[in-house]
C-alpha cells in the first residue's frame, strides 16, 4: 500500500493521522507528489487522481483511491482499532453527516479562500482566481466556526461521545484556518477546548509535531 501526497498540507495530515489512530503508519509506503513543483498537474499523476489533489492511496492491486474521505474510509476497515467513522448505522449517519459539515464550513472554505482570494501557493499553481468567491467563502468559514463552537458546548466530540474522522477533519480545518491568516475569535471557548484536547492525542502529535 502506497499514500501519494505532501507531508505539510491538511489533507494529507488527516490521512497519517487516521494511520497513527489504527497503528498503520509504517505498514504503509509515502511517495512525495512535489505540488510546488506542479507535479500533481502532470499527466502520470492525473492518471491516478484526474482532480490533481493529493493524497492519493495505491492499493497493491493497482487501485487508486482519492478524497480523503475514502480513503480514511478504507483505512478505518482494513487496520482493526475503535472505529473512526461509526460502528452503528446511526453513529455512521453522524460521522458522515459532521464530517460533510466539518469540509464545507470550514476546511474546504478556507481553502478556497487561501486559494482565491490570497497569493496561495503561487500564480504557477493556482492559475485563475476569484477573489469574490474567496472572500464569500472566508464569512463561511467564519460561520462555521460559531457554529461548531456551539455544537461543541454540547458534546465532547464533533459526532457525539467519541473522535471520530470528523473531528481529523476539523482539527486540520483549523489548522488551515491558521495558516490561511484567517482569525479564530477568542470568544469561542468551546471550540478552543476541544481544540486542546485533539492536539494532545498521540497521532495528532505525531504528526503536527
Amino acid at each position: 500500500m502506497k499514500i501519494h501526497d505532501t507531508a505539510a498540507f491538511p489533507n494529507p495530515a488527516r490521512v497519517r493521522i487516521t494511520l497513527h489512530e489504527r497503528g498503520a503508519f509504517d505498514r504503509v509506503d509515502f511517495v512525495d507528489v512535489d505540488v510546488m513543483g506542479g507535479e500533481h498537474k502532470r499527466p502520470a499523476f492525473r492518471r491516478m487522481n484526474p482532480s490533481s489533489a493529493v493524497p492519493v492511496l495505491e492499493l497493491d492491486d493497482g487501485t487508486y483511491i482519492a478524497e480523503c474521505t475514502a480513503i480514511t474510509e478504507y483505512i478505518d476497515a482494513a487496520f482493526d482499532g475503535p472505529s473512526l467513522t461509526g460502528d452503528t448505522p446511526k453513529a455512521r449517519a453522524m460521522v458522515h453527516m459532521m464530517q460533510r459539515r466539518a469540509e464545507r464550513y470550514v476546511t474546504d472554505a478556507v481553502g478556497t479562500y487561501f486559494h482565491q482570494a490570497t497569493d496561495g501557493l503561487g500564480p504557477a499553481i493556482e492559475g485563475e482566481q476569484c477573489a469574490e468567491w474567496g472572500e464569500r467563502q472566508r464569512a463561511v468559514a467564519a460561520n462555521g466556526m460559531k457554529y461548531f463552537d456551539g455544537l461543541l458546548a454540547e458534546r465532547p466530540f464533533v459526532a457525539g461521545d467519541d473522535f471520530s474522522m470528523a473531528d481529523i477533519t476539523l482539527f486540520m480545518g483549523l489548522g488551515f484556518v491558521d495558516f490561511a491568516k484567517v482569525e479564530i475569535p477568542s470568544g469561542y471557548a468551546n471550540l478552543a477546548a476541544w481544540r486542546e484536547r485533539v492536539a494532545s492525542r498521540p497521532s495528532v502529535k505525531a504528526v503536527t509535531g
